[in-house]
């Protein structure tokens, strides 16, 4: 095994036991969860064939699922972010080739670019779950609390695991 496939199960594993074990339970003022679990489909290799992109993306949503009892929301809403990863990241980086390396961080693309980044997806993905969740438009002002305030701590949430994940990886350099 390679130590990238080592690193991105640790991670994984990391993720989805925090999300599952803690996350899971926090939510402000009854609208806001955060979403760290994400931060996997975010990092992954842009290298990396789409085929296994969607694979892990639905893995990782099937484990949440099973784990938090969310009827197949959080798969779904995971595989179409593994989707729509590329072309996002397409809008702020125009050619692939100008990287340093291949996994999307803030010390690889930049940080404006990666806060940019990481802001939509985290804004597709709550907008995503929610309106599966929802499936109506019955109260448009709750579900827009919902999607703006996860998005938000979703993001900060996301800024600070890649903090945490690129200074591991400065320090062994």
């Amino acid at each position: 095994m390679s130590k990238t496939l080592l690193k991105f199960i640790f991670l994984a594993l990391i993720l989805i036991i925090v999300q599952v074990v803690g996350l899971n339970h926090f939510c402000i003022f009854g609208v806001a969860m955060a979403f760290a679990y994400i931060y996997l489909i975010i990092h992954l290799p842009l290298d990396l064939n789409q085929n296994w992109v969607l694979t892990v993306a639905f893995f990782t949503g099937l484990i949440i699922d099973i784990f938090s009892d969310t009827l197949g929301m959080c798969c779904l809403s995971c595989t179409i972010l593994a989707a729509l990863r590329k072309p996002v990241l397409r809008l702020y980086i125009p050619r692939e080739e100008e990287l340093t390396d291949p996994c999307p961080s803030m010390s690889s693309i930049g940080t404006s670019v990666f806060v940019r980044y990481s802001l939509t997806m985290a804004m597709l993905y709550c907008a995503c779950l929610y309106l599966i969740d929802a499936f109506s438009f019955f109260q448009p002002v709750r579900l827009a609390l919902r999607i703006v305030g996860s998005t938000l701590l979703t993001w900060i949430v996301l800024l600070a695991v890649d903090s945490i994940v690129s200074r591991s990886d400065e320090k062994r350099l």
